[in-house]
C-alpha cells in the first residue's frame, strides 16, 4: 500500500455514523442527502429501462440525448457567453467521480492545486492522492457564524506555480456562496496565470436569495447561484462539476456530469474508460427523466428546503451558547457551541447520549474544528424540530 494512501484519514462523518448503526430512535442528520426518496417518474423510467433491457454498456461520454438534455439545460439556467453545445459535457459514475475525472486530467505529482477550504474532504484529497502539493486557503467566519471569502488572500495564493484552483460555491458544509464579482475576479486572475479551476457547482440549485421569484414564474424554474459558466468562454480552463444529488433527491443513483473544453473531451472519455467505462443505461435514463420534470420540481424542492433551513436555524439561534448563521446555499446549517471545541468528541456523545446524528466540523478539514454541520433537507420540519430539542436537552446538562 502507497504511504500516502495508508495515511488518509478516513471519514470523520463515517465513523460518527456507524457510532449509530443498529439504533432506530437516532434523529440522523450527519449525511448530506434529503430523507426523500427519488420522485416516481425518476424511478420508473429506470424500471421501464431495466424492462427493455437495456443493460448493457454505453457510450464511455454518456448517452447522446442525455448529453444534449443537460447541455440545454445548463445553457438555459446560464446564458453563458456562447451556448453550451453536447459536445462539451461528460455524464459520470456520481459528481465525485466526475471531480476526480478532472483531478486525474489535470494533475500530476508535484503540482500545486489551491483549495477553498472548508470544504467536503473528497475536494482536497483527490488531488494529493495524485501526488500533488495542496495549498488550502480558508474562507472565514465572521460575527453570528458568517462565513466569507477573503478575495485578496485567494488571489495572492494562485501563481503561474498553481496547476488547479478547486473552489466548492455553494459550499459544502458552510453554506458560503460565490459572488458574480468574487467569480469574475477570480477568473481574471486565473486566465493571467494560467491556472485551472475546477468549480464544484453540486449545490447550484439549492439556492436561497433574500428575495426569491414568485413560484410558477419563469425565473423560479431558473433559480440557481452564480456560476463560472454565467462568464467564462468556452476555451477558459475551466471544469464544471454538476450532480443529480441533491437538486434531484439521487445520492444513491451516483449520476454526475462534467462540463469542459471540447478539446479535453476524447481524453475524458479516456478517463471514463478506465476508471468506470460508463454511467449504467437506466441510471441515465432515470437523469433523463429528472431533467424532464426540473421546471416543477426543483423549484418545489428549494422551497421545502428553504422552510427547513428557516424553521432549523430560527430554533438553533433561541439556545444559548449556540452560534449559526442563515446559509445562502446548498443543505446545511454549520453552528459552533460555545465551550465545545472538540466537535468529534461532541458529535460522537450527542449520538451516545441523546440520539442525535450531526457531522463533525472536523471532518471538513482543520478550518472546521470547533463546528458542528446539520443537513436540514427532510420531508418534515418537525423532525427538524426534535433535534433541537435533544440538543437543547444536551446543553442544559
Amino acid at each position: 500500500m502507497r504511504a500516502l494512501i495508508a495515511d488518509l484519514p478516513a471519514s470523520r462523518i463515517r465513523e460518527v455514523a456507524d457510532a449509530g448503526l443498529g439504533r432506530s430512535d437516532v434523529l440522523a442528520f450527519w449525511f448530506g442527502e434529503s430523507d426523500e426518496i427519488t420522485p416516481v417518474p425518476v424511478r420508473d423510467a429506470a424500471v421501464t429501462s431495466i424492462e427493455a433491457g437495456e443493460t448493457f454498456y454505453s457510450p464511455n461520454l454518456g448517452l447522446p440525448e442525455l448529453r444534449a438534455a443537460l447541455a440545454a439545460q445548463v445553457s438555459r439556467l446560464h446564458a453563458p457567453p456562447v451556448p453550451i453545445g453536447p459536445e462539451r459535457v461528460a455524464v459520470t459514475s456520481s459528481g465525485v467521480s466526475a471531480l476526480m475525472l478532472a483531478q486525474q486530467a489535470l494533475v500530476e505529482a508535484g503540482d500545486e492545486v489551491v483549495v477553498v477550504v472548508p470544504v467536503w474532504p473528497n475536494l482536497a484529497a483527490q488531488p494529493a492522492i495524485l501526488g500533488a502539493r495542496v495549498r488550502r486557503v480558508s474562507l472565514q467566519p465572521g460575527a453570528g457564524g458568517v462565513w466569507s471569502l477573503d478575495l485578496d488572500a485567494l488571489l495572492a495564493a494562485v501563481t503561474p506555480a498553481t496547476r488547479v484552483l478547486i473552489v466548492n460555491a455553494p459550499n459544502n458544509p458552510t453554506g458560503w456562496t460565490m459572488s458574480r464579482a468574487e467569480q469574475q475576479a477570480l477568473l481574471a486572475h486565473c486566465r493571467r496565470t494560467g491556472t485551472w479551476i475546477v468549480a464544484d457547482e453540486v449545490y447550484e440549485r439549492l439556492h436561497y436569495p433574500q428575495d426569491p421569484p414568485p413560484a410558477g414564474s419563469g425565473e423560479a424554474a431558473r433559480l440557481c447561484a452564480p456560476s463560472f459558466l454565467d462568464i467564462a468562454a468556452p476555451d477558459d480552463r475551466l471544469i464544471v462539476i454538476h450532480s443529480f444529488s441533491k437538486s434531484f433527491l439521487m445520492t444513491g443513483w451516483r449520476l454526475g456530469s462534467l462540463i469542459a473544453p471540447e478539446a479535453l473531451m476524447p481524453h475524458i472519455a479516456k478517463l471514463i474508460e478506465f476508471n468506470t467505462s460508463c454511467a449504467p443505461v437506466f441510471v441515465q435514463r432515470a437523469g433523463l427523466a429528472a431533467l424532464a420534470a426540473a421546471p416543477e420540481a426543483v423549484p418545489a424542492l428549494q422551497s421545502r428546503l428553504r422552510l427547513c433551513r428557516d424553521t432549523l436555524v430560527d430554533a438553533l439561534q433561541a439556545l444559548p451558547r449556540v452560534e449559526v448563521a442563515r446559509p445562502d446555499g446548498a443543505m446545511y446549517a454549520f453552528l459552533r457551541i460555545e465551550g465545545e471545541p472538540d466537535s468529534l468528541a461532541l458529535a460522537r456523545r450527542l449520538v451516545a447520549e441523546h440520539g442525535l446524528g450531526l457531522a463533525p466540523g472536523s471532518a471538513f478539514g482543520p478550518e472546521g474544528e470547533g463546528w458542528l454541520r446539520w443537513c436540514f433537507a427532510s420531508r418534515q420540519p418537525q423532525r427538524l424540530l426534535a433535534g433541537v430539542d435533544r440538543l437543547a436537552q444536551a446543553l442544559a446538562l
